[in-house]
Order: structure tokens, then C-alpha cells, then sequence
């Protein structure tokens, strides 16, 4: 299983190892991973991958929702298929935009 998981709050110290501790801890090994403050604000992304047969969706969720409440971060995660789904949908409606043309004859 791969998922998307996002990190948004007011920077502290530690947010990257207490994730990142939270997800070895669930069994779930980080693929990739950009983060960056802006304005006093700590927003992190990450992908991570772990075996459907250990560990559930629903753990990895609980377990990240659970660090997110301990320490005042908004933590989320949405499966892989999820966020691909809906980047298709956005790049095929941005396309069909650009195919559009406007003539000034039209009006």
C-alpha cells in the first residue's frame, strides 16, 4: 500500500522525527518526503509504503491522527490511488481548458 501524508502546523522541534518515528513504528517506510516553513508555519509531504498483510490503513491513520492531536499538528494521509485519481481528473480538466479558444469575433 502507498499513501500521501501531510503535515501542516506551527513549527516546534522534532516534528520530522516524531512522524517519522510514528510511521517505523506502524511498519512504514518513507519513499519520499519535502517539507519547508513558511511564515512560522511547518507544512511537510511525504510518501510512504508498507505491507498490506502487517499493517492496516485504518493503524497508519489512527496512529497519525493520534501523534496529530499529542502535538497540535494537522496530520493526514490518503492512499496512493486516492491522490492519483484525482491528479488525472485535474490535468485532464486543465487540458481540456488550454484546448479551449477564444476568438474576439465570438461576441
Amino acid at each position: 500500500m502507498k499513501a500521501v501524508v501531510t503535515v501542516v502546523g506551527h513549527d516546534q522541534v522534532g516534528i520530522v522525527a516524531k512522524v517519522s518515528q510514528k510511521l517505523a513504528e506502524l511498519k512504514v517506510n518513507i519513499t519520499d518526503i519535502s517539507q519547508t516553513l513558511m511564515h512560522g508555519d511547518f507544512t511537510m509531504m511525504l510518501m510512504g509504503e508498507w505491507n498490506e498483510k502487517t499493517t492496516t490503513f485504518d493503524s497508519v491513520k489512527k496512529g497519525l491522527e493520534d501523534l496529530g492531536k499529542k502535538t497540535n499538528l494537522d496530520i493526514r494521509i490518503q492512499r496512493q490511488e486516492l491522490f492519483d485519481a484525482i491528479s488525472k481528473t485535474l490535468v485532464g480538466h486543465i487540458g481540456n481548458q488550454a484546448n479551449f479558444r477564444y476568438d474576439s469575433n465570438d461576441l
